[in-house]
C-alpha cells in the first residue's frame, strides 16, 4: 500500500482526540511529501541534523518533533524551529533548553520522558526522578520552557499484558501529576505513548499522542 492509503487508514480509525506524529526517521523528503500532501503536518525525528536538512527543504507550516535521545550540545541546532521535544531526561537539557530558547526569544516545549520499560537500553526517569525535578525551584525560573506533559516507550514485547500495565502506571502517574501540580510552565497536556506496533493499547491506557513510523512509510533497512 501507499504511504497516502497508509496514512488515511490510521487517521480514519484513530479516536478524534489522538494527535498522529508520523515518524519519518531516515526516511527521504519524497515521502514525507505524499504524507504532506495527504494532509499530515507532524512529523519526527530522531536525529537533529537530519531533522534541520528537512526543516530547511519542507514547508514550514510542518510541526517539527524531536523523539530521539537527547544530547545537550546539540539542542541549539532547532531551537529555532523545534515544536515539541519528546526526550527530555535531565535538568542539565531543561537548562541547555531554556539556554537556546532565550537566544531565539521562544519558549519551547517539552515532554519528561519517563522510563517504564523493562529493558536497561531504555532512556528515561523514574517516577520519582520526575517529582523531584517538577518539585524543584529551578524548574520555576526556566522561562522558555514549557513542559507539556510526559513521554513513556514500552518494552519491546509481544507481551500485550505487559504492554498495558507499563503504559497504565504512567497514565496513572500522569494523572496524579494532573492533580497535584499547580507550576505555570507545567500544563501536563500531552501522554504520548505507543508506537506502530502498540499504539493501540497504548491509546486504550490514555495517550493522547502517538509515534507511527513503519505502519505509514513502511519498514526500516
Amino acid at each position: 500500500m501507499s504511504i497516502t492509503t497508509n496514512l488515511l487508514e490510521i487517521k480514519k480509525n484513530l479516536p478524534l482526540n489522538i494527535e498522529l506524529v508520523a515518524v519519518s526517521k531516515t526516511k527521504p523528503i519524497l515521502f514525507i511529501e505524499e504524507a504532506y500532501n495527504a494532509g499530515q503536518r507532524i512529523f519526527g525525528e530522531n536525529k537533529i541534523q537530519e531533522m534541520t536538512d528537512k526543516y530547511n527543504k519542507l514547508p514550514k507550516d510542518i510541526q517539527w518533533h524531536m523523539i530521539g535521545h537527547l544530547q545537550s550540545n546539540k539542542i541549539k541546532y532547532m531551537a529555532h524551529y523545534v515544536d515539541l521535544i519528546h526526550g527530555v531526561d535531565s535538568i542539565k537539557k531543561l537548562k541547555e533548553i531554556n539556554k537556546q530558547g532565550k537566544k531565539h526569544n521562544r519558549i519551547i516545549n517539552c515532554l519528561l520522558q519517563a522510563k517504564i520499560a523493562t529493558e536497561e537500553t531504555k532512556f528515561g526517569l523514574s517516577f520519582i526522578e520526575i517529582e523531584q525535578i517538577l518539585n524543584s525551584e529551578i524548574i520555576k525560573n526556566l522561562e522558555f520552557v514549557n513542559i507539556k506533559g510526559l513521554m513513556g516507550m514500552a518494552s519491546y514485547t509481544s507481551d500485550n499484558n505487559q504492554l498495558e500495565q507499563e503504559f497504565s502506571l504512567l497514565k496513572i502517574f500522569f494523572n496524579k501529576l494532573n492533580n497535584n501540580l499547580d507550576i505555570p510552565s507545567v500544563e501536563m497536556k500531552i501522554l504520548s505513548m505507543g508506537m506502530s506496533g502498540d499504539y493501540n493499547i497504548a491509546i486504550k491506557n490514555g495517550s493522547n499522542m502517538v509515534r507511527i513510523g513503519s505502519a505509514i512509510f513502511g519498514s526500516r533497512t
